[in-house]
């Protein structure tokens, strides 16, 4: 079934009806008359005469109603629709429950105390560490600039010619740590000299204070010594620990 619309040959009103029947009824008069000619009316309305008589309503009779839909109506409802959308997008709900940035912000006066903690335990490192790191520096150059002589005629005694050739690292907080590289070989007894000698240089350069283990590494073409020793007496007298590594074997002497 489809419904059609006219035009009421008496009163002019809309008329809808079934596009099966041939008669329709103006559900305002009660007229009665054909549905073609009513379609006709709805379509060329011009030199018709409205007589807007009275009429008894039938029993039975199929009423339709309809209301006109304009074009341009549609299209300003559809707009109103999409910015009524576009609106409820941009404003969020909150939600009963939601937690906003608000919610859990901090009180200004925490933030700052919170940030000159901060700068205060910065400070405190800074204080704390940075003469230490100067003291280092300080000891270490000096260490440096005078090693060489400190370590002439170690190795000449038993080799002939000096073996140390400025390959020396030194490090550690207290510089106790230096290793050295030779360009020949040397026995343990030698190995014992250059870790007494830099021993007095390190002592002599930290005025006298001679505290710390210092470890003492000494590659040579062949063999590697690893010296280290405990501070035993006042008099700074030590006992030392040599380990000698070898290409073939491993020992430890005392």
């Amino acid at each position: 079934m489809a419904t059609k619309q006219g035009m009421c040959r008496n009163c002019g009103s809309l008329v809808v009806f079934d596009d099966r029947d041939d008669t329709c009824e103006c559900v305002f008069c009660h007229c009665v008359f054909p549905s073609a000619e009513a379609v006709a009316l709805l379509d060329n309305p011009a030199g018709h005469e409205f007589k807007n008589e009275k009429f008894e309503a039938t029993e039975g009779g199929k009423h339709y109603y309809s209301n006109p839909v304009l074009p341009d109506t549609v299209q300003k409802a559809v707009q109103r629709d999409m910015v009524s959308k576009k609106d409820d997008d941009l404003k969020l709900k909150p939600s009963e429950f939601e937690v906003s940035p608000n919610d859990v912000k901090a009180p200004k006066k925490l933030v700052i105390a919170f940030g000159v903690g901060i700068v205060a335990a910065i400070l405190i490192v800074l204080a704390v560490s940075y003469p230490l790191y100067l003291s280092r520096t300080k000891l270490k150059a000096a260490i440096e600039a005078d090693i060489k002589t400190a370590f002439d005629g170690v190795a000449a005694e038993n080799n002939e010619t000096d073996s140390f050739e400025r390959q020396c690292l030194v490090y550690g907080l207290t510089c106790q740590n230096v290793k050295l590289v030779l360009s020949a070989g040397i026995d343990e007894a030698t190995a014992k000299k250059y870790y007494d000698k830099y021993c007095e240089l390190r002592t002599s350069k930290r005025e006298g204070v001679a505290t710390g283990t210092v470890k003492m590494e000494i590659y040579t073409p062949d063999t590697v010594y690893n010296i280290s020793g405990t501070e035993i007496k006042a008099d700074h007298q030590e006992t030392v620990v040599i380990t000698e590594t070898t290409a073939a074997t491993s020992e430890t002497k005392k």
